[in-house]
C-alpha cells in the first residue's frame, strides 16, 4: 500500500504533470482575457457600426417553433474574433520570435556526399571526407 502511495506522490510531483497543470490554468486565464477583449471591445465596435451589438434576440417562428439565429450570429462573431485575436496576438508574434532566434542545429550536411552528420564531426562517417570546421 505504501508503494502505491509513493508512486502516486511521484506521479503528482512529476515535471510534465505540473507543466500541464500550469498550461491548463494559463489557458483558462487566456480564454477569459480573449472573451473580455471581444465582449468589451470588439462587439461594441460592431454595435457602433451596425447599430446593435447583441444579436441574440433575432429570431423567427415556424409552426410555433422559435429559431434564434441571432445566437448563432453571436457565436460566429465570437469565434472569428477569437481566432483573429489568437492569430494576431499569439501566433504571429511567436512566429516572428522563432524566426529571429538562432537555430540550435545538431546536424549538418556533408559537402561531399550530402549525408546528415553531427555538427562537431571532423570527418564524415559515410564518405570519410575530411571536414573543415
Amino acid at each position: 500500500m505504501s508503494n502505491i502511495l509513493s508512486d502516486f506522490k511521484k506521479f503528482l510531483l512529476q515535471g510534465n504533470l505540473i507543466t500541464l497543470a500550469i498550461a491548463f490554468v494559463m489557458g483558462l486565464v487566456f480564454a477569459a482575457l480573449v472573451k473580455a477583449f471581444i465582449t468589451d471591445l470588439v462587439l461594441p465596435i460592431i454595435g457602433a457600426i451596425i447599430g446593435k451589438p447583441d444579436f441574440s434576440t433575432l429570431s423567427f417562428s415556424i409552426n410555433s417553433s422559435q429559431f434564434f439565429y441571432g445566437d448563432f450570429i453571436n457565436a460566429v462573431i465570437v469565434f472569428v474574433s477569437t481566432a483573429a485575436a489568437v492569430f494576431f496576438f499569439v501566433v504571429q508574434p511567436y512566429n516572428a520570435y522563432t524566426a529571429r532566434r538562432p537555430a540550435d542545429a545538431e546536424t549538418k550536411d556533408c559537402p561531399e556526399c550530402t549525408s546528415e552528420i553531427p555538427v562537431k564531426a571532423k570527418r564524415c562517417p559515410q564518405c570519410t571526407a575530411v571536414l573543415t570546421v
